[in-house]
């Protein structure tokens, strides 16, 4: 019976997933940090991918907002094991996200889960959780995007890139949203699989 069907549609697995990775304090962000993220945030939806974050407050949190205000699709990866714990415990939020997926495995965890579900990473204004993130996608091969601003973040990255003795084809960085999505769209489309058949 399978075999009388038509499986040679496209699958619905063509959208590109771009994680932000970034503070939740953002103190040190620097002057409209705020709105810079929330712009990163809607050229990721102008340019049909969507929104991947640590479901937390902050840097992460201003480009979902941004993500939601272009119409697009914002998706949280959660510390947490339950909608109770992400909000009385980790004190996280639940707005501007679709949808929030609980974890269970704490930081540390939720970090390898958040980068290893997206297809790209971005790091805007950060603190050791962003280098982390930077550092699981950088030993997964994924195409890395570092969003330079008002903020020290884009210099640690590349600081330690330079003393990492890796060289590594698949990191972009750039102060101008539009051009750093396109360049990691181009990097994530070269090991994106475009087509699947269903064997009968």
């Amino acid at each position: 019976m399978l075999s009388s069907l038509n499986f040679e549609k496209k699958h619905g697995h063509n959208q590109i997933k771009i994680c932000v990775s970034g503070a939740a304090e953002t103190g040190h962000c620097g002057i409209d940090a705020l709105e810079k993220a929330k712009e990163l945030g809607r050229e990721i939806v102008r340019q049909g991918a969507v929104l991947v974050s640590g479901a937390t407050t902050g840097f992460p949190l201003w480009a979902a907002m941004g993500a939601k205000e272009e119409g697009g699709i914002s998706i949280g990866i959660s510390p947490a094991a339950s909608e109770k714990e992400h909000v009385e415990v980790y004190k996280l939020p639940l707005d501007y996200m679709d949808l929030i997926i609980y974890t269970g495995f704490g930081y540390p965890g939720r970090d390898i889960l958040l980068t290893r579900s997206s297809d790209a990473v971005i790091c805007g204004c950060g603190r050791v959780g962003t280098i982390h993130e930077f550092t699981v996608a950088f030993e997964d091969g994924k195409p890395i995007g570092i969003f330079e601003g008002p903020w020290e973040m884009g210099d640690q990255l590349k600081d330690i890139i330079e003393k990492g003795h890796r060289p590594n084809a698949k990191i972009v960085s750039g102060d101008d949203p539009k051009k750093l999505i396109e360049d990691i769209i181009i990097l994530v489309k070269k090991d994106k699989i475009s087509e699947y058949k269903i064997v009968t």
